[in-house]
């Protein structure tokens, strides 16, 4: 349904990401990745994508927290695909910590890659896809932009700004072919939670086994993780013919967090 298109995936050399980036070009689509990394693990990314599933792919070293960057990045992908038919914005980075007492330079820099990136990217390509009346957005929110959680302000404000932006970009181009819907994942199995797990497991003295249940049943009712997989499955199910109606949706994936 999507063969022979040509998406640009932020933050794609690792996590959900890279799963969303292998997912659509499972299904045809040529892949501009981008994302920091050494450059090796990058190379290697670009020709596993390219042998495995026979699409064109590149990567665009662009700096989520720099307009020029992101702008650039899109003008890349129109010059070396020809077009850009999906944008998913899935860049973003953590920092914890209480209100009164959190860094203005993290604020600053979450705030810059989580939200405003969304944005100055968004603002780029929706002239060529407006101009080629089709478009497919997808922006990676987080359950973090439908409720709240203690020592977040930073990432919860993003993300529910990410969600408000979703909404207004698909009420303003609702006579194109064009969508805008954001994903909102709860806890998601990668790296980065298996050292969550590990660390509070030593810290503890707990199985890991048991983090995982307590991690879980703090926030969802179903007491496993989703996949990056089922992510990029759900991305690529909204770029299809049979979402061409949804829009402007804020769709959670996220074991029955938001569901109390």
């Amino acid at each position: 349904m999507i063969k022979g298109k040509n998406a640009i995936v932020t933050g794609s050399t690792s996590g959900i990401g890279l799963a969303i980036a292998h997912s659509l070009a499972a299904e045809g689509c040529n892949i501009l990745l981008n994302g920091f990394g050494d450059k090796s693990l990058i190379t290697g990314i670009v020709n596993e994508l390219n042998s495995k599933y026979g699409v064109r792919v590149d990567y665009s070293p662009a700096d989520m927290t720099k307009p020029k960057d992101i702008v650039d990045m899109i003008d890349m992908c129109d010059r070396v695909f020809g077009r850009t038919d999906i944008l998913v914005n899935n860049a973003g980075i953590q920092a914890t910590g209480p209100t009164d007492g959190y860094s203005i330079e993290k604020w600053d820099q979450i705030i810059a890659i989580n939200l405003s990136a969304s944005f100055h990217a968004i603002r780029a390509a929706l002239p060529g896809m407006k101009k080629r009346n089709y478009g497919r957005i997808i922006n990676i929110a987080s359950v973090h932009g439908l409720v709240g959680s203690i020592d977040k302000c930073a990432y919860v404000a993003a993300k529910h700004g990410l969600v408000g932006l979703t909404k207004v970009v698909a009420l303003e181009n609702g006579d194109y072919d064009l969508t805008c819907n954001a994903i909102c994942p709860g806890w998601v199995h990668t790296p980065l939670v298996d050292k969550q797990i590990d660390d509070r497991s030593k810290a503890e003295g707990k199985t890991a086994e048991q983090i995982t249940k307590e991690m879980l049943g703090e926030k969802q009712a179903m007491k496993r993780f989703t996949e990056t997989d089922q992510i990029g499955g759900l991305a690529v199910y909204l770029c299809s013919d049979s979402a061409r109606t949804i829009t402007g949706t804020t769709i959670a994936i996220d074991g029955g967090w938001t569901a109390a």
